[in-house]
């Protein structure tokens, strides 16, 4: 009897400890979770990599640890991304004086159209059509560019100055899709020098759009464009020297045809969200939903395009903050609200997310395809970059106070039980991080950060710099929110707080529709409304979310390139008209800016 009750003592302890090891959020198991994710072995966790594949079978056995119901296939959100790009040995140029050799010579731009085309070709200059009280240069006046190759300089006549007048007007992309409007058969590239000194080709790397602006677009060096000028008696180093001397345009047109193959191949990645559900087991729980989210992927090997602040250097980016730090707070998250799903109201959804660095690709892909009702999500809470909580400001950064009624008062009341943090909150809902997704479908969030640091988007952000305790503060204090939200006995109010756009940062834009255009689209049919703001002029005007935009101002959209283009062009206070596509039918839209 008394073995046997020793041997009962034993087996208590052992099931105790478990329990306790499971209920409390560990500062070592903080540190397992980021040494795994962010270790060599997984190489910067790039879309699409084994490092990738690894880390979401990692993140999936914790969510089975912790007993969470695998969603999907078996746990697996799949989808397809394209990451870059190749060029095929078919890819040609020459004329009647010369033969260019690929990566030499010349190379097609990722937004070109692949294809075989040939015609004549004409020089315009920077490429540029200004009017206006202040400033005038027109390229084209009086020269037929219709069914040709144009032929132009990148940039502007100042772009050796800091405050170019013509910095909105100068934008490759601009002045491409402004001699296609014209009727040109493609474009041509030149970087002159007063743009780029050294005389390369622009680097071939995939801009993380998949939509070509609708012609042919060749950049060439300055040498091989010289043999074009030849027939003129000129090299592009003195037509460069006549435009800015005399701050005039100069037209020429080339005999012959020029002939070119582009052949473009996107490499096309398959990666994948991972997602496990908490199904409350309290009598009370009345359906709805918490989504919890962190993403997972990195930067790879860094490189140019890549997303790296040091893109000139080859070496595993390991994102330890970035964002193995959420994960693992979201791994802990995820047993600590196991062992408390008989007194939890809410249901809950872990996510952790891939290809954010790609541009939110894996968030967007669950709000289009959520796994749950998407009304039944009272909340999302995101984690990014919660590992390097500053030792001496301690301050911790939440996102997304006003985007219900009840945030505000609800964050201030936990800071008294949190004196060791301070809390810095910022109302708005959309940023660069994957609550943005649910943000723009109307979903209240809280996106949790210890902000940025000199190593962000380095090689240097790794597991040694991580400051464990502060992390596990972090995420003490989420579980406090959780279980406020979760306490609460009506679902929060949803407001909008800030656009639900990325309105910052893009040159030239003085006006915005008050959209959230797809941006990840390449039909290159038009371009999809994901989202119009309440109030918004498109609002106003009657546009409606899953609308297709397929003109403005009479200039056709076929994708994001053409509406960024269009977009900068527009001029506050004015009446444009909208061509969209609804449910099969042509709808014109009148717009007040």
């Amino acid at each position: 009897m008394i073995k046997l009750n020793l041997f009962g003592w034993l087996v208590a302890i052992v099931l105790l400890a478990g329990c306790s090891s499971n209920s409390s959020i560990s500062s070592n198991e903080i540190k397992k979770h980021i040494s795994y994710l962010a270790d060599d072995n997984l190489a910067g966790r790039y879309p699409g990599t084994e490092g990738d594949r690894l880390a979401a079978e990692y993140i999936r056995n914790q969510f089975k640890k912790s007993k969470l119901e695998l969603l999907e296939s078996n746990g697996y959100q799949y989808f397809d991304a394209i990451a870059g790009l190749n060029y095929t040995d078919n890819n040609t140029l020459n004329f009647d004086n010369g033969k260019g050799l690929l990566h030499r010579d010349f190379i097609p731009f990722p937004y070109s159209i692949s294809g075989a085309f040939s015609g004549a070709v004409v020089f315009a200059g920077f490429g540029l059509e200004i009017e206006s009280d202040s400033l005038s240069w027109n390229d084209y006046k009086g020269l037929d560019v219709k069914g040709k190759w144009v032929m132009m300089f990148r940039g502007d006549p100042e772009s050796g100055s800091r405050s170019s007048r013509y910095e909105s007007f100068s934008d490759d992309k601009v002045k491409i899709i402004l001699a296609k409007d014209k009727g040109a058969l493609g474009v041509i590239m030149i970087s002159p020098s007063i743009l780029e000194k050294e005389d390369e080709l622009i680097p071939a790397f995939y801009d993380k759009s998949s939509a070509s602006v609708g012609i042919p677009v060749i950049n060439i060096t300055r040498a091989f464009a010289d043999k074009l000028f030849a027939e003129y008696q000129l090299t592009v180093k003195t037509v460069e020297e006549k435009m800015l001397t005399s701050k005039q345009p100069l037209h020429l047109d080339f005999k012959g045809l020029l002939n070119a193959t582009v052949e473009l191949e996107f490499i096309k990645i398959r990666t994948q969200n991972v997602v496990g559900m908490l199904k409350s087991e309290n009598p009370a729980a009345d359906g709805r939903y918490i989504v919890i989210g962190a993403h997972y992927d990195h930067l790879g090997m860094g490189g140019i395009g890549s997303g790296s602040r040091v893109p000139d250097t080859t070496a595993v980016h390991n994102g330890a903050d970035d964002n193995a730090s959420g994960v693992a707070g979201l791994i802990e998250l995820a047993g600590k609200l196991s062992t408390m799903r008989k007194e939890l109201k809410h249901n809950f959804v872990f996510v952790a997310f891939g290809g954010e660095e790609m541009g939110l690709l894996g968030s967007k892909h669950f709000a289009d395809h959520p796994s749950i009702d998407w009304k039944s999500i009272n909340a999302m809470i995101n984690f990014d970059m919660i590992g390097r909580l500053n030792t001496e400001t301690k301050a911790v950064s939440i996102s997304g106070s006003g985007t219900s009624v009840q945030s505000e008062e609800l964050l201030k009341s936990l800071e008294s039980s949190f004196p060791g943090l301070k809390f810095g909150y910022a109302p708005e809902g959309f940023g660069a991080s994957d609550h943005s997704s649910f943000y723009v479908k109307d979903i209240p969030v809280f996106f949790l950060s210890t902000g940025g640091h000199p190593d962000y988007h380095t090689p240097v952000d790794d597991t040694q710099l991580i400051n464990l305790e502060g992390e596990k503060q972090v995420i003490d204090y989420s579980v406090a929110l959780i279980q406020k939200i979760d306490a609460m006995p009506e679902r929060l109010t949803f407001k909008e707080s800030g656009p639900k756009e990325a309105t910052g940062g893009r040159r030239g834009f003085k006006v915005v529709l008050g959209i959230m255009p797809d941006f990840t689209g390449g039909s290159n049919e038009g371009l999809r409304v994901d989202y119009v703001r309440e109030g918004g002029p498109a609002e106003k005007a009657g546009m409606l979310k899953g609308d297709m935009i397929v003109a403005i101002d009479g200039m056709q959209v076929t994708n994001i390139q053409d509406y960024m283009v269009r977009l900068k062009k527009l001029i506050p206070g004015s009446r444009i008209i909208v061509d969209v596509k609804r449910n099969g039918e042509l709808v014109i839209l009148t717009v007040d800016l």
